[in-house]
């Protein structure tokens, strides 16, 4: 007999095939056959359409098998061969939080709009998200003719909405070029030191790969020349990590090599925002009179890197590729984010808050520049300053311990970022990130990695 509750939340069909299934499995044998419908609904005093619901989810499993003019018979299940393994349960995986996080690269959560990107979210998710269609895949117009508009203005790009794509980050987009790139080139180089991701990208697409030197005026054209390669990924504005500004000369010297033998050009426009100093030079993109410029930007560094939202404006040969892929049918940010961003922009929020940002981190970078020269004195060198969101310091001592002042800093709970984690080749620094913290937390937080930097010298 089975014990069914009428009075339970679970339903009278599933009480029914749970305790079928159950018989099923530990007391019949193969070729068994089953209680009629009729039999088991006058037996319980159930429905016949309670009894049909449970036999029906029972044949559906496997469990039974159904005869012409027959009934219900047990299948072959196969439960002596099969045994379900345990789940291997794993700890959580728990990240650390440290006392002083010198990450070059973040934005404290204070400096995110919260209050005006919550107001459009409310507004937006009522009156202008469509969630009974499709995205574009290309990216939503509006975001599109937004980033457009802002590109023209600010940093000299020729586009219009037509030639943007809108991208999960910077990953995303460089595996979209190297895919749509892949019928013309085979041959990939790229600035070392340099960000490390980009060629780990092109060589799991199986390109060839050369590494081209930097020098105070960026990549080394004269070494480009020499190699064979057909597409260079480069971050002529602000290098990545040296901080070296490719000038006008050398950017037209550049074109005129890449357009000489048919290739490509990928500018990586990623900090363009966080210039202090000076006004960035506009774009190398805007300087190609030709097709061969593919230029990337994100609003991870001034905006929020957590909303995972880049951009790509392509050459019109590519975008026609791009249009003939799969990739050209799904959309790399959720609609939400992307038409939330669009008001934001449109309304003017975007270039109030560039102003602001702009403002803030200045006076963040200063006080990160005076906290370094205060507590390490003579003992280091900035490299690297002026815009982004690091400043880069060396040891004027040759024989400096990098392992050591890991191995200090980590035991005083402090995270630092030296430049060959990411960035290969000889250049070594430490990326002295000042975007995460507020800004009366800077000097307290330089102050005691200082004193984990002068351990280094007193262990000598």
């Amino acid at each position: 007999m089975y014990l069914l509750d009428p009075n339970s939340k679970t339903p009278l069909h599933i009480q029914l095939y749970q305790a079928i299934k159950e018989d099923v499995v530990t007391h019949h044998k193969v070729g068994d056959k089953l209680p009629s419908i009729r039999k088991i609904a006058s037996l319980y005093n159930l429905s016949k359409n309670t009894v049909e619901s449970a036999y029906s989810q029972l044949y559906a499993e496997g469990y039974i098998e159904s005869r012409a003019k027959s009934g219900y018979y047990v299948s072959e299940l196969f439960f002596d061969t099969f045994e379900p393994k345990a789940p291997t349960l794993h700890d959580p995986i728990q990240s650390k939080s440290y006392r002083y996080d010198f990450f070059p690269a973040q934005l404290h959560k204070e400096d995110f709009p919260l209050k005006t990107w919550k107001r459009l979210f409310n507004r937006v998710v009522i009156d202008e998200v469509d969630f009974g269609s499709y995205p574009e895949g290309q990216g939503e117009r509006s975001l599109r003719s937004e980033i457009a508009r802002y590109l023209q203005r600010s940093r000299g790009v020729v586009c219009d909405a037509e030639n943007i794509i809108i991208t999960h980050g910077f990953i995303d987009a460089m595996e979209l070029i190297a895919k749509l790139a892949k019928s013309r080139y085979t041959h990939f180089a790229q600035e070392i030191p340099g960000y490390h991701i980009a060629h780990k990208i092109f060589r799991s697409y199986e390109y060839q790969i050369s590494s081209i030197g930097v020098d105070a005026q960026g990549l080394r054209i004269e070494e480009l020349q020499k190699s064979q390669a057909q597409i260079v990924y480069i971050t002529p504005t602000h290098q990545y990590p040296t901080g070296a500004t490719m000038p006008i000369a050398n950017r037209l010297k550049l074109i005129s090599h890449i357009r000489s033998i048919g290739g490509l050009i990928i500018e990586d426009d990623y900090d363009s925002e966080l210039a202090y100093d000076n006004r960035p030079i506009p774009s190398l993109q805007g300087l190609d009179e030709g097709e061969c410029v593919a230029y990337l930007g994100t609003f991870a560094k001034a905006l929020s890197p957590a909303i995972r939202v880049g951009y790509m404006v392509l050459p019109s040969w590519m975008m026609e590729a791009y249009r003939k892929s799969y990739d050209s049918h799904f959309a790399r940010v959720s609609l939400t984010t992307q038409i939330i961003l669009a008001t934001f922009m449109r309304e003017g929020h975007w270039e109030k808050h560039i102003r602001r940002i702009r403002i803030l981190n200045k006076k963040k970078h200063q006080a990160m520049k005076d906290a370094l020269i205060k507590h390490l004195g003579d003992s280091c060198r900035i490299v690297a300053q002026g815009a982004g969101l690091a400043i880069l310091i060396t040891p004027r001592s040759e024989d400096f311990n990098w392992d050591r002042l890991k191995q200090i800093t980590e035991k005083n709970n402090i995270a630092i970022y030296l430049a060959k984690e990411r960035s290969g080749g000889d250049f070594e620094a430490v990326r002295m990130g000042f975007g995460g913290f507020r800004l009366d937390e800077i000097e307290e937080a330089v102050r005691a990695f200082a004193g984990c930097w002068k351990a280094i010298y007193s262990e000598k």
